[in-house]
């Protein structure tokens, strides 16, 4: 949009405007474009960006400046069409209900509406222009018809988590290859450290403000600015890395009393259904700048049935929560101001209560029921626990003090242990079973799989080698001889440690005193042998392993019916592993493996089917003929697979082709690229699982989840494939339990006489409304959340020109959200900072303002409202603040503020409504002395 463009424009609409008539509306109208162009033109000369010239077009009667009106000669790529006409239709909608309002304000006339596009409008003048559809859009989507399809190979490029040697290690892979590499840098001047860094590590890279050289092979360009996602294009060797994968972004410890990490579980997007917990069910549909007099705000738009709309400020993000129920069709909205929703919560809350009065009967029992009580730790045990060849992590440390602590106590154990695969699980659990060997009581543990049972058996006589412990394994790849002798001395005591598959539950198994059972992936076994596990437990403590714990065990979990150890914090140097979801493609299937056994690697290449099995491992042994490829399946022979898989572990095969034999707990930690064919037939969980096996040391790891080329996926499986892409992070397990749950719908989740209830309120709700029930019944305090609702003369939001993607900018609103103290303050200040450079004034404004309502939330204080030269601080009660504070307060402003005692006691402080930053910065004191005051 250049000024001449603008200039332009403006003569056009003037010339226009004066054949409209002498209209008092017409008028109004004119003077206010005029306006507002003036405006946009001095913009424009002072190089501010804005908008754009087409938002004029809804102004001119009977034409069109459409973006369509632009793509004369433009290649177009639709991306998801189906969210696209959902998205047209949505913007028609609040198109209509703006337009309207505007024609009854007397700023638009009746029509200039006939300017806006359907989406059927985009279609036929899309089908007009030159057009290429993406490879596989035809096939989801039949309004397209395209005249020629073609497939880029590409990939999404993978985080470096501000390791420079990582980088650096990439750069030398890249060089080699003749790549062209961009990488942008965030601000400018951490650009220039960045390639003077590399220089000093003898990588020719240089430092642009633009690119003004034509980018060639080998050539290595750092230039500022942020981008959302890097990507790489193997076919003609162009890498381009974004700011967030070159330098990652700050890992905080979590907030352990917040329990941020169980209770976010799942990402906003707009379209998304969300709940509200005093307005009920609504839609998302995103971020909208409002200006309220003088002051400018972002606020996130949620449509309600009907015309019904709610504008939710963005420092209010925590009130709502993602809807997670219905899987096969969205839920019924609700219509704001009406009684509806009370209802439905009302009804919900009573079946709960009735629900809950059984489930604390259970609880009742589990806390009557007496178990052994294990002795303190002994001199051996800290021995055992020295000998650990890594450093625990605190995560670490405190699940095995939680765990030894339910030991010693004389109530049944039943503790579920959850952390993300690789986080260390399989050590905390080892401790427990020392523990348990030191009181002459005898340790099971149970397991999914044949090779996960070798592979346990294997690391506990490596930990416990040093110790007299004896340690057996029982599972097929036993003779039965040998099956025969290990349960003889299971069941005279000569048998410590025990190791197996279900072969541990079968009746001819007696054990001589088991003191602790560990599970490993409980979800895995059957109800026939869940009912077996049922016997065993009940006067035996139990340890639960899980990643990805079911819905049901993490939700009994979190509301005090089992116990829980959650480890959250990964090991150091462990990477996320970079996931990429495809059709199946040969050329970068052959370029993946070739990639890993480069660097000295091993790939896994998942096959779900016995019968052809061995045909794609000789079609893998004609694509990379320099690979030493091996196969392993559940219908081999005992000795061939056993050789098979130790061959393997001792790097004689580059690629193991194999079934889903490999999902639980196999730890190789030379294997750092998966390739799973016909990924779209797997349940999410397991795909999870099965990406665990991968990433386990401290190189970057790869997992290519692939489906038939031209296949149509169904809605199931396109969510499953879409999650799995989306949680890479650390710390997954809890999302993609959720996210499994909000695909499969809730189900039979407490029973089938509740899922209606869960369905019209959502889960997250639900189990908000279950947990505080459950809390009132055995007589606990459930402390009431103050809500606090902040309107001050200050404009607080992020500018388009600062941060304009709306994922990113949803990113940043959620952090700063979750603003605890002054330490969240400042690190969330810096990493924004670091990321898109100097703050502006009004996110300043936005992060003190967060942290003004977390100070007032604490206090008790439900709103703090300016009127011109006074600002009013309004508490919930008499209760909320001490009268001794309130003295002290009122002595230490006497100038400055009044205080009044009435019901709802309230401060009025004096202030000067120019000054913005005094005021703030007067407020984050007055609420700190009142905090500090109320504490004493």
């Amino acid at each position: 949009e250049s000024l001449e463009g603008a200039e332009n424009l403006q003569a056009e609409l003037s010339a226009r405007l004066r054949t409209l008539g002498a209209d008092r509306k017409k008028k109004t109208l004119e003077s206010k474009i005029k306006e507002r162009i003036s405006e946009d033109i001095e913009k424009l000369r002072q190089g501010v960006h804005f908008e754009g010239i087409e938002k004029y077009s809804p102004y001119i009667p009977g034409k069109s400046h459409s973006l369509i009106d632009y793509l004369k000669d433009c290649i177009i790529f639709v991306d998801e069409p189906n969210r696209i006409r959902q998205r047209c239709e949505s913007l028609g909608i609040e198109f209509r209900e703006y337009f309207n309002q505007l024609l009854e304000d007397g700023e638009v006339l009746a029509g200039q509406f006939d300017s806006l596009f359907t989406y059927e409008d985009i279609l036929i003048r899309i089908q007009d222009k030159s057009i290429v559809c993406l490879d596989a859009l035809y096939k989801s989507n039949s309004d397209f018809i395209p005249q020629k399809t073609i497939s880029i190979t590409s990939r999404s490029m993978h985080p470096f988590h501000g390791k420079l040697s990582m980088l650096m290690d990439e750069i030398a892979v890249w060089k080699k290859r003749h790549y062209r590499v961009l990488i942008m840098a965030g601000a400018r001047e951490r650009g220039q450290r960045l390639a003077a860094d590399l220089r000093e590590r003898d990588v020719d890279a240089v430092y642009k403000d633009e690119l003004d050289i034509e980018l060639k092979e080998g050539h290595i360009v750092i230039l500022p600015g942020i981008l959302n996602n890097g990507f790489d294009f193997p076919s003609i060797r162009y890498a381009v890395i974004s700011d967030r994968e070159a330098f990652g972004s700050k890992r905080k410890a979590s907030d352990k009393k917040k329990g941020k990490a169980i209770n976010v579980f799942t990402d906003l997007k707009v379209g998304d259904y969300v709940v509200h917990e005093n307005h009920g069910i609504g839609q998302y549909i995103g971020i909208e700048k409002l200006k309220i007099g003088d002051t400018t705000r972002d606020y996130l738009h949620i449509k309600y049935f009907g015309n019904d709309k709610l504008y939710i400020p963005t420092d209010q993000l925590d009130m709502i929560q993602k809807y997670i129920g219905a899987e096969d069709k969205g839920p019924k909205l609700n219509k704001l101001g009406g009684a509806e929703w009370t209802k439905v919560k009302t009804k919900a809350k009573k079946a709960i209560e009735s629900m809950a009065t059984d489930l604390l009967q259970l609880y009742a029992e589990r806390q009557q029921a007496v178990g052994f009580e294990f002795s303190k730790d002994s001199r051996w045990q800290k021995e055992f626990e020295d000998m650990f060849p890594y450093q625990e992590t605190q995560d670490q440390i405190r699940c095995i003090e939680e765990i030894k602590q339910s030991m010693e106590d004389s109530r049944v154990m039943d503790r579920l242990l959850c952390g993300d695969v690789g986080y260390g699980k399989t050590e905390v659990a080892l401790r427990a079973a020392f523990k348990c060997v030191m009181d002459n009581k005898q340790v099971a543990i149970l397991v999914p799989t044949t090779i996960l049972a070798q592979q346990h058996y294997n690391t506990c006589v490596q930990r416990f080698s040093n110790f007299p412990v004896n340690i057996e394994v029982l599972s097929r790849f036993k003779t039965n001889s040998e099956q025969r002798k290990i349960i003889g001395d299971l069941k005279n005591g000569n048998v410590d440690i025990i190791v197996g598959t279900h072969r541990l539950l079968q009746d001819d198994l007696v054990f001589n005193d088991l003191g602790l059972l560990i599970i490993d992936e409980e979800q895995r076994f059957g109800v026939a042998h869940k009912e077996k596990i049922k016997g065993l437990r009940k006067n035996v403590d139990v340890l639960t392993l899980s990643a990805t714990p079911i819905p049901r065990t993490l939700h009994m979990s979190l509301i005090g019916i089992r116990d829980i150890s959650i480890i959250e914090e990964p090991p150091e140097e462990r990477y996320p592993v970079q996931t990429y979801v495809m059709e199946h493609n040969e050329e970068v299937i052959r370029d993946a493996i070739t990639k890993e056994i480069g660097r000295g690697g091993q790939v896994y290449y998942l096959y779900n089917r016995v019968r052809s099995i061995q045909k794609v491992a000789a079609r893998l042994k004609e694509m990379v003929p320099e690979a030493r490829v091996a196969v392993a399946h559940g219908q081999m022979d005992e000795k061939t697979l056993e050789d098979t898989m130790l061959d393997f572990y001792n790097n004689e095969y580059d690629v193991l082709v194999c079934t889903t034999i490999i999902e639980a707990g196999l730890d190789i930690p030379n294997v750092n690229t998966i390739i799973i064919n016909d990924a779209d037939k797997m349940g999410l969980s397991q795909l999870y699982q099965l990406r665990g096996r991968v990433g386990r040391s401290n190189r970057l790891a790869y997992a290519y989840f692939t489906y038939q080329r031209d296949k149509v996926l169904n809605e199931v499986a396109e969510k499953r494939l879409q999650a799995i892409r989306e949680f890479t992070e650390f710390g997954s397990g809890f999302k993609i339990a959720m996210r499994d749950l909000e695909i499969r719908g809730t189900g039979n989740l407490l029973g089938r006489e509740q899922h209606g209830h869960m369905e019209a309120i959502g889960y997250d709700l639900y189990i908000k409304l279950l947990e505080d029930t459950i809390r009132e019944l055995k007589g606990e305090v459930v402390a009431e959340t103050v809500e606090t609702s902040i309107e001050l003369q200050i404009s607080a939001y992020i500018p388009e020109s600062y941060i304009s993607d709306e994922n990113q900018k949803i990113e940043i609103y959620k952090k700063i959200a979750y603003i605890g103290n002054h330490e969240d303050l400042y690190d969330i200040e810096e990493e924004i900072e670091d990321r898109f450079g100097d703050l502006p004034q009004v996110v300043r404004n936005l992060l003190d303002i967060s942290y003004i309502k977390h100070l007032a939330q604490k206090c008790g204080i439900i709103s703090i409202t300016q009127k011109k030269n006074s600002i009013i601080v309004k508490f919930k009660s008499d209760k909320s603040i001490k009268p001794q504070t309130a003295i002290k307060v009122a002595s230490e402003y006497i100038n400055k503020l009044l205080f009044t005692a009435s019901g709802q006691p309230y401060f009025t402080v004096k202030v000067d409504e120019d000054k913005e930053n005094e005021n703030i910065r007067f407020l984050k004191e007055f609420l700190e002395k009142i905090s500090c005051f109320q504490n004493e």
